[in-house]
């Protein structure tokens, strides 16, 4: 199909009009940061699953390019689900999961009661990342699996690929029995006929593994997934992203956990995480933000879904850290900020609050904008509406106040104890904060609606 230009994104990528989700096949391809992630083009509400389709040159700046990927075989009929993406030979091979419905909704075909659906993997290539034949280049490369002891029928989904020496290696999120969830390793010598090599379970993959990704950095190996029924407390949401230090043998494809699972975000509406390497070399993550409610602004499409910013992953003393992308502060640090302020949204930067003002009145705040602090212990930041404190040794966030009418989703999060550091760097988009605590040691995000026009710091 021909590309064609929806619109164009800064800093977040968002949906382009109605639905998006996990990020799918983000890659540096032939000079170019690409992006797709699961898309329904038709609502704001999760449907029949496409690829939609974004380039960038700096992860901040995202052009959206239309539907790359979309339903055409009997075996991806009823949703082109997650996958991944590497290069071989110069192409583009995307690798997705594909279903089908054995039953179907007579009033919605777009969901499957009681999930009666089958799961194979499959592969399309791309000779220049852009143009993608949906009808003559799509192939079936791992079947849908009969033998629960190998893989669940329904339940085995995002295959994340990556080459290591003369092989290439898969990665796949599964389920045993639908109560403890594991991943699944496959091998292949040219990345498109596979062999079954082993597997792991682990009750720390919660009832179903969604999204595993594994990678090697400073000297270890680090393994994320995103276990399903992990927070059963009444809340949504119930699935979490979450990482771990691993022990890992390509040659038998052994995989160990080294610590408990923790989560990646202590927001929680970040999800499906999937990281690449940038241009540089760094390990960069980016992930789906959930929002519960579609953005209706008058005279556009309504959209629901949108992707955090890019996170570099790194390891320092055992512990994971998730900081902003170079290209994030960048963006932020090339004007004057004396300058930028009262400046119209399209001039990019508005306000680096690196003092907030104490007690006495506001500082104006023009989205998007990054503010940097100390936030004492005992001392509140409100930003629009939004608060966030130190107590217990912990950052605390409330949301409350610019989540208004939405029941039944958590409105506070905290990290875990912090050691009397408290350096916060905070980004503030529209619909989305981020908050990463002492350089990525920990980072709490939240979606917003309605944020206000001001910032300041007090007492609590």
């Amino acid at each position: 199909m021909g590309v064609f230009y929806l619109k164009k994104d800064r800093l977040h990528l968002r949906a382009p009009g109605n639905w998006m989700n996990d990020p799918n096949g983000f890659i540096y391809y032939k000079g170019k940061y690409h992006l797709f992630y699961q898309y329904f083009p038709y609502a704001p509400v999760w449907g029949t699953m496409h690829w939609g389709h974004a380039v960038s040159e700096d992860m901040i700046h995202w052009d959206h390019l239309g539907i790359a990927l979309f339903p055409t075989k009997d075996y991806d009929q009823n949703g082109v689900f997650s996958g991944s993406a590497i290069e071989r030979e110069g192409k583009l091979y995307l690798y997705y999961s594909a279903v089908k419905y054995l039953e179907t909704d007579s009033e919605n075909i777009h969901v499957a009661p009681g999930d009666h659906y089958e799961t194979s993997q499959a592969v399309i290539v791309s000779e220049d990342g852009y143009h993608f034949d949906n009808w003559g280049d799509k192939k079936k490369i791992i079947p849908v699996s009969m033998d629960e002891e190998v893989a669940n029928r329904a339940h085995t989904r995002d295959p994340k690929v990556w080459r290591d020496g003369g092989h290439y290696y898969m990665i796949l999120g599964s389920t045993y029995g639908e109560q403890t969830g594991r991943v699944l390793f496959y091998r292949s010598k040219d990345a498109l006929a596979w062999e079954y090599v082993s597997q792991c379970r682990s009750g720390q993959f919660g009832k179903i593994l969604e999204c595993p990704d594994l990678f090697a950095v400073d000297g270890g190996s680090v393994f994320i997934g995103s276990p399903m029924y992990v927070t059963e407390d009444g809340m949504e949401y119930r699935h979490q992203a979450m990482c771990a230090l691993a022990d890992y043998d390509a040659k038998s494809c052994g995989l160990k956990l080294k610590q408990e699972m923790r989560l990646i975000d202590y927001g929680m509406d970040l999800y499906a995480p999937q990281t690449n390497v940038d241009r540089d070399g760094r390990r960069v993550m980016i992930a789906w933000m959930r929002m519960p409610r579609a953005v209706e602004t008058e005279g556009e499409s309504p959209w629901r879904g949108m992707m955090c910013l890019p996170r570099v992953v790194e390891v320092r003393d055992g512990h994971i850290f998730f900081r902003v992308h170079p290209e994030v502060e960048r963006y932020f640090d090339k004007k004057d900020i004396g300058e930028s302020r009262g400046r119209s949204p399209e001039d990019g930067v508005k306000e680096d609050a690196s003092k907030p003002e104490q007690e006495t009145g506001n500082k104006s705040l023009t989205i998007p904008c990054r503010l940097r602090t100390v936030l004492e212990e005992g001392r509140e930041l409100n930003i629009g509406g939004y608060r966030i404190w130190t107590e217990d040794d912990a950052v605390w966030a409330d949301r409350s106040k610019v989540y208004a009418g939405i029941e039944g989703y958590r409105l506070t999060g905290s990290t875990p104890k912090l050691g009397g550091r408290y350096e916060l760097e905070i980004f503030v988009d529209d619909n989305l904060i981020e908050i990463f605590v002492n350089g990525g040691q920990y980072v709490l995000s939240h979606v917003v609606y309605g944020i206000g026009g001001s910032v300041s710091e007090r007492q609590r």
